[in-house]
Parts: structure tokens; C-alpha cells; sequence
């Protein structure tokens, strides 16, 4: 059996306005007497998440809300950074978590089922492996995107976020070892560098670097990447 691993957000699919957008999202439902722009929230949004520290595993994170409370502070800061009072700020944090998750605010690229498709017809087995929410798995269902994988591997269940390589190595303990193994994401350091650094082979998407021996800019290149290898191979 040959496996892609996929990572999903900036690669399959995306959210309108990130997390800046569900934060002024919050204001709009809770203090729209407020007048906030989305650059004043940025630049306190660029710490505490848990990704952005991927070498400290989060593996005594046991629920969804003990995941979102640990993010709270990091809200509550943005709020406060960007002017708001301290009180009012760490009030409206709390409301972030039943925002951000909201399936409607998520969106599919056009060619993400479309290649999966493609690649399933070929003999490909598609896995997931993000650094994402714990309600990633709804957000999958309601993309329809849920069918496509055998399996899902998201950070804030596992406690390990890409590109530290048990995050990898906990994928690869599950397959059966017979067949091609790739890594498919937008990210250099977290998709392609950490796969490499437990042996598996990347395609950087959506951009291109020098570092990067196979990237392309659209989905439907994947499968001429892969199918170009094992034609070589």
C-alpha cells in the first residue's frame, strides 16, 4: 500500500480571516460598539499557541476545553494589545473557542477533492496529519473532506506538533511499511523538513523555495510527482 500524508490548513483548505478574523468576529457579536482593524490584533497573535513551540509536546492536554483554556491568555493579550481593557479583554477571550470552530467560516481550494479523488483512483491511501483544534474532525465533516482519509492525526489530540518527529513517527507506526510514503503541506519547516527528518519524502504546495527538491503551485501537480517517481523508481 502507498500512503499520502496530508496536512490540511493552507494545503486542502483554509479559514475566512484566520484567527484575526474570529477574534474581530467576537467583538462584532459581543462589543460591537467597538471599532477594531485586524493589523492591531496581528502582532500579539505570534505567540502561545502551541505549534509555535512544536519542541514542547502538550501531551497532558486531555480535553478540548483544557486545550482552549491554555489559549485563552493568548487572546485575552491580542484584545489588550490592540486596546481594549484588561477585564473586557479576558471576557471576550472566553468566547474565541466558540467562534474560531465555526464550520461555516471554512473553506475548501477547488482542486483539494478533485486530487484526492485522483490519487484514491491510482491506489493511493490519503491520511491526515495537521496542527490543528480539537474540533478539526468536524470541521473535516462538514468539508466533506472526512471520506477521503483512512485515518487522522491532529495535534491536539496526539500532543505533538509538526515538525517534532514523534508528530511523524506516530503516522508511520500505523502503516504496514510496503509501499511509497510522501508528505504533502504548505509548510517548509513543518511539513517538508519534518518529514525529512524522519525519512519521508515532501512536496511543498501552494509556494515554491530553493530548499525544496519537489514543490508545485496547484494540487493536481501532486499526482504528476508521485506518479513520475514510481514510473522512475
Amino acid at each position: 500500500m502507498n500512503y499520502l500524508i496530508w496536512d490540511f490548513d493552507g494545503t486542502l483548505g483554509y479559514r475566512v480571516g484566520k484567527w484575526e478574523g474570529a477574534l474581530l468576529e467576537v467583538l462584532r457579536r459581543h462589543a460591537p460598539e467597538v471599532n477594531m482593524r485586524r493589523e492591531l490584533l496581528w502582532p500579539h497573535l505570534q505567540t502561545g499557541f502551541p505549534w509555535l513551540t512544536p519542541e514542547t509536546p502538550h501531551t497532558e492536554i486531555q480535553t478540548a476545553e483544557e486545550w482552549w483554556d491554555r489559549l485563552d491568555p493568548v487572546f485575552a493579550r491580542a484584545f489588550a494589545g490592540a486596546g481594549l481593557a484588561n477585564e473586557t479583554a479576558h471576557t471576550l477571550a472566553k468566547h474565541v473557542r466558540h467562534v474560531y470552530p465555526d464550520t461555516t467560516a471554512w473553506r475548501l481550494f477547488d482542486d483539494a477533492i478533485p486530487t484526492l479523488e485522483c490519487l484514491a483512483a491510482q491506489g493511493w491511501r490519503h491520511l491526515l496529519l495537521s496542527n490543528h483544534i480539537p474540533e478539526l474532525p468536524e470541521i473535516l465533516r462538514h468539508l466533506g473532506l472526512a471520506p477521503h482519509f483512512a485515518a487522522v492525526f491532529n495535534s491536539a489530540q496526539t500532543g505533538y506538533e509538526k515538525p517534532h518527529p514523534r508528530a511523524f513517527r506516530n503516522v508511520l507506526e500505523t502503516l504496514d511499511g510496503s509501499g511509497a510514503v510522501w508528505m504533502i503541506g504548505d509548510s517548509m519547516s513543518n511539513d517538508i523538513a519534518g518529514a525529512a527528518a524522519v525519512g519521508i519524502p515532501g512536496i511543498l504546495v501552494r509556494k515554491s523555495r530553493p530548499e525544496a527538491q519537489f514543490c508545485c503551485q496547484t494540487l493536481e501537480q501532486v499526482t504528476d510527482i508521485v506518479s513520475g517517481v514510481m514510473e522512475v523508481k
